[in-house]
């Protein structure tokens, strides 16, 4: 298969000092299979990316939660992808369905920051996913093809993009995706990216999910043939992503 597992942990707006050197030290510490097996990559804040690069393991990875669609300049508020490569920080989450939603990014918009941060050097974890409303009125593929697609149409090389699938309707919810539906959309998303880019893309692109992932549920899903590792909002926070992690000896044991 190739692909190798990814675990990614998103902080989203939480956390204090005290409380992020809490979160490292339980990382630094943490028993987890080795980087021949399983990618990690957590996400603080942004004003916690220096302590966060600085204090962690050098086996685990860091990513921004976001950056600014081109070059720096009079865009109040945001980071461009340049300050981010200044700081040697590998990643970023772009087009993350709390900022599709709450600040309206469309899926143009999305497209258009991938690939300008790609071309800054920067490898970006790409999420897509439908509403509630979206998945009862039978829409999913649509809409994940079209979220998809937006990227695709300005993206020329998927070798430094993650796709991360999330649900917003398992997003804080209480309503989980089960794995045959998790496995059945990135199957699908697989598809779609073997029919209109290339089957060797489809072949090595990660496709990730997050919505709802514990470290209860973790192997089960980390089971599914299309599931390639996880991005992780609360549980992130908590002892568990360690459990999240070593749930990549399911695959590796495949």
């Amino acid at each position: 298969m190739g692909r190798k597992f990814f675990v990614g942990g998103n902080w989203k707006c939480n956390g204090t000092n005290e409380e992020v050197k809490k979160i490292i030290s339980t990382l630094n510490a943490g028993d987890v299979p080795s980087q021949d097996v399983v990618e990690v990559v957590v996400s603080p804040p942004f004003v916690f990316l220096p302590l966060t690069k600085g204090s962690l393991r050098p086996d685990f990875h860091v990513a921004a939660q976001n950056c600014w669609v081109k070059k720096g300049g009079a865009y109040t508020g945001e980071i461009s992808a340049e300050m981010l490569v200044n700081l040697d920080i590998p990643w970023v989450i772009l087009g993350h369905s709390e900022r599709r939603l709450i600040l309206g990014e469309s899926n143009e918009f999305v497209g258009d920051k991938v690939a300008y941060a790609l071309s800054r050097g920067l490898k970006v974890i790409a999420c897509v996913g439908e509403t509630l409303e979206q998945r009862e009125s039978g829409s999913t593929l649509e809409v994940v093809a079209a979220q998809t697609k937006a990227i695709a149409d300005r993206v020329s090389d998927w070798t430094n993009v993650v796709v991360a699938y999330e649900p917003v309707w398992a997003i804080g919810t209480g309503k989980v995706a089960t794995p045959a539906q998790a496995q059945e959309v990135h199957a699908e998303l697989r598809k779609w990216l073997h029919a209109n880019i290339s089957p060797e893309v489809a072949a090595s692109t990660r496709i990730i999910y997050g919505g709802s992932v514990n470290g209860a549920n973790c192997k089960e899903l980390a089971a599914q043939a299309d599931v390639d590792g996880f991005l992780v909002g609360g549980a992130s926070l908590k002892p568990e992503f360690i459990d999240i992690i070593k749930s990549a000896e399911v695959k590796k044991s495949a």
